[in-house]
């Protein structure tokens, strides 16, 4: 720590306890910064890409989590230092942000920042880097828009979506169903889009998943499923063209708020308090038969005679039904949330053409659907898998999917993957960056040499010979003037990816690349680290 002097030679102290405080600056606080990024990089890099691998996690608590989505290894890892913190918070930008991509964005923000540090070494100043960096994101970004192509798709012509969802979906550990999944994600996309304001709400579609069954037996239910059985077993397992009444209010007598005691001393005073909880509960029901409802679906619990009255009035019922269910279920029949008795209507029932109780497997598993449904805006993803861990990673794929599709519907414009847009963008910034006089041109070429990181870890994750293939590849590129030819990490043996059919989204990728460069232009700029003492 830096220490300061009086004239007489004596210390005196500026920072709280300096001593125990331990600081980098210069160069060494960049250096451990970049070590640090790289480090995190490094770990995601071999989860890139088709051939990928996956990781396992283990939380503190014992929870098992096997994945290969960029944004939830880095969330599950426990990360202590700050840069690390950072490069987190890059992978979970592109998640929120565009939900694909993870990985390829830290892959790349890795490359950035090992280039960096060469050029820090040769004595270039961080910030002139940061420029350099800067004006080459931009040329890689309009490069891009350049080598884009708009593709049209239709609600009857669902191919293209197919094929890009297919793409992302190559990468994870249910490849092996790609298509069907594919499939049922652009259905779903497109059952609860609104085409006109290019706009999808993800919320209206429910992924719900049950152990059992193999990973083909997924299904996309045009309504909504329900965990919940009816509550009394004699109850009808199939209504069709059913009534619902959805009900936010308990089916029981109700309680006064005061504190109170009702002293009973009679025979008498006994019975007329028990007929008036039945009368109460004689009500209530009837009032749900009044309006003409064939199935209630309650927020709240019954009490047993209220079940017992449902079941003689032949009114099936279902209990304990969570908040976000029901305003699901709202909206896909076209009900009202009725918080009241009092307030049952006959229109504010929500119809469905068919409610049927499915059992599953051995087991006692009971699940409510109900399909055919008024306002089939609202779809559910229904997920089967071998374990828990193969469902949870069915989801995070199926999300990742699911955002594709809505960007390919926000924006239809495409580059090719399996490195072929980052190999291009690599060529481009290069022949730019001799238009640039000054030490930024250093930084323009390092950038165009970090894209070729994620084309690297591509190839190397297929086995292939990495150097090799990338300047095969790259060569070809400047040869054809072709911007479509990748990594064949599949073995299909061509490198054209739009033979392939191996499609990425534009704005994907160019939110990779501005994210990337700005986390790196941050990290650059530090060149002062304090940290508290460790006890």
């Amino acid at each position: 720590m830096a220490l300061a002097f009086d004239e007489y030679g004596r210390p005196f102290i500026i920072l709280r306890e300096q001593e125990k405080k331990s600081r980098l600056r210069g160069l060494d606080a960049q250096k451990s910064n970049i070590s640090a990024g790289k480090a995190v990089a490094r770990i995601l890099r071999t989860s890139l890409g088709p051939k990928g691998m996956d990781k396992m996690l283990q939380s503190p608590d014992g929870d098992v989590t096997i994945t290969n989505d960029g944004a939830t290894i880095l969330e599950q890892m426990d990360v202590d230092n700050q840069i690390a913190k950072l490069m987190v918070e890059l992978s979970r930008s592109q998640d929120y942000e565009i939900g694909d991509g993870t990985t390829g964005v830290v892959v790349l923000a890795g490359g950035l920042l090992e280039q960096a540090e060469k050029l820090l070494e040769r004595g270039i100043h961080p910030i002139r880097v940061a420029e350099g960096y800067e004006m080459a994101s931009r040329i890689a970004a309009e490069h891009l828009e350049k080598i884009s192509q708009k593709f049209e798709f239709s609600a009857s012509n669902i191919e293209p979506l197919v094929q890009t969802c297919m793409t992302t979906l190559s990468s994870k550990i249910v490849n092996r169903c790609k298509r069907s999944l594919a499939e049922i994600a652009v259905k779903s996309v497109l059952a609860v889009a609104d085409l006109e304001r290019k706009d999808v709400n993800l919320d209206l579609i429910k992924v719900e998943g049950k152990v059992g069954g193999k990973l083909e037996d997924t299904e996309l239910v045009y309504g909504i499923i329900v965990d919940k059985d009816m509550s009394h077993p004699q109850m009808p397992k199939v209504i069709e063209d059913a009534k619902i009444a959805i009900l936010t209010c308990p089916f029981e007598p109700p309680k006064p708020k005061t504190k109170h005691k009702v002293d009973i001393d009679t025979v008498e005073k006994f019975n007329t308090l028990r007929l008036q909880e039945q009368k109460y509960f004689d009500d209530m029901v009837q009032k749900c038969k009044d309006v003409g409802a064939t199935l209630v679906i309650c927020q709240w619990g019954f009490d047993d005679e209220a079940n017992h009255l449902l079941m003689n009035r032949n009114l099936p019922a279902v209990r304990w039904v969570g908040g976000v269910e029901l305003e699901l279920i709202a909206i896909a029949t076209g009900g009202r949330i009725v918080p009241r008795f009092q307030e049952l209507t006959p229109e504010k029932l929500g119809k469905a053409g068919l409610v049927r109780e499915k059992a599953f497997g051995t087991t006692k598993d009971r699940m409510l659907y109900i399909e055919h449904c008024a306002n089939s805006r609202a779809v559910t993803i229904f997920i089967r898998g071998g374990n828990k861990m193969m469902i949870e990673e069915t989801k995070r794929s199926i999300h990742d999917a699911l955002c594709v599709a809505r960007n390919l519907i926000r924006n239809n414009s495409i580059v090719y993957g399996g490195g072929s847009a980052e190999i291009s963008c690599s060529i481009a910034v290069e022949s730019a960056a001799d238009k640039h006089p000054g030490v930024e041109q250093y930084a323009i070429r390092a950038f165009a040499d970090a894209l070729d990181s994620v084309p690297m870890a591509l190839a190397e994750n297929s086995g292939l010979q990495p150097i090799e293939t990338l300047s095969a590849v790259k060569s070809q590129q400047v040869k054809e003037n072709n911007p479509h030819c990748g990594i064949d990490c599949n073995d299909v043996g061509t490198n054209d990816m739009q033979e392939q059919n191996v499609f990425e989204t534009l704005i994907g990728k160019q939110q990779q690349i501005f994210l990337a460069t700005q986390v790196v232009k941050m990290i650059l700029k530090i060149d002062d680290v304090i940290s508290p003492a460790e006890y």
